[in-house]
């Protein structure tokens, strides 16, 4: 007498199990379709219908040309209107906005969808933000004072007693101070801007920055200086920062690698950044 209503029950609670499983099965498979979807009009941005892009102010060559994002020319102003092309935003619908390099990756909430100033990858960054995959891997660079001790030095070893100047929070400081090694401490600045000025005030006998900017600041920016060579290696990977859990990066991503895969983003590395990537080698 006990036995079949033990069994009607069990089997009503198997039925019902597998009544959930099924409800929860379809729910999640239109939940996967929806976050699947990387089309214009199911993208979470902070505008309805724009793309909001931060970048530092001053925006200097070969990344932007004239301090200005807005005209497509540069190589981080030509990534990135490829990627929002990809993304299927025009150039009108892209929206620029001032972002502090410092405060890209800063925790919190964000007013931009993607911010992108020569930002290098990296886990501690990566527990307050999102990362995009790699655009550009990007070797760090000397830039010394002709005359001085550290414009003649041809390994990194050397250049243990100069006196190094650096932006703060940036991979080049990180750079300066394990690789390096210096003998006193960098002197550490608030932004790029301050950092050029000890350069050209003599207040330091080198710099370390991106070897792209440095190979700029050197023809452009700072008179009898000398790029006296690139850290050796494969260079630290820069990436497009976001909010922390942005439902963007998988779609940024997929733009990415369509660009990476037609050759278009080759194009735009050479047009823009091939006449800054030469500089002797320093281990």
């Amino acid at each position: 007498m006990l036995l079949r209503p033990l069994f009607v029950v069990l089997a009503l609670s198997l039925s019902l199990v597998v009544a959930a499983c099924g409800s929860s099965d379809s729910s999640s498979s239109t939940q996967a379709t929806t976050a699947a979807s990387c089309s214009k009009a199911d993208l979470q941005t902070v505008s309805s219908g724009k793309l909001t892009v931060g970048t530092d102010k001053p925006a200097y060559p070969p990344y932007f040309e004239d301090d200005k994002p807005t005209s497509g020319k540069g190589f981080e102003s030509a990534v990135t209107y490829a990627i929002a092309q990809k993304l299927g935003f025009t150039k009108d619908e892209v929206k620029w906005i001032v972002v502090p390099f410092n405060s890209s990756y800063a925790p919190g909430p964000k007013k931009f969808d993607f911010d992108i100033n020569q930002i290098s990858i990296s886990p501690a960054r990566a527990k307050a933000v999102g990362f995009s995959a790699p655009y550009y891997n990007a070797p760090q660079a000397v830039l010394a004072l002709k005359g001085t001790p550290a414009a003649s030095a041809t390994s990194l070893a050397e250049l243990k007693d100069a006196k190094i100047g650096v932006q703060i929070g940036t991979t080049s400081l990180s750079d300066v101070q394990n690789i390096i090694k210096p003998s006193q401490q960098p002197q550490v600045f608030n932004d790029s801007n301050d950092t050029v000025r000890a350069l050209k005030n003599k207040s330091v006998d080198a710099i370390v920055v991106d070897a792209p900017t440095a190979i700029y600041l050197r023809d452009f920016e700072v008179k009898d200086s000398v790029v006296v060579g690139k850290f050796a290696g494969t260079g630290t990977p820069w990436g497009l920062v976001t909010a922390k859990n942005s439902t963007l990066v998988r779609c940024v991503n997929q733009a990415i690698d369509k660009l990476r895969a037609s050759g278009e983003l080759a194009t735009i590395t050479n047009t823009w950044m091939g006449p800054y990537t030469k500089a002797p080698a320093l281990s």
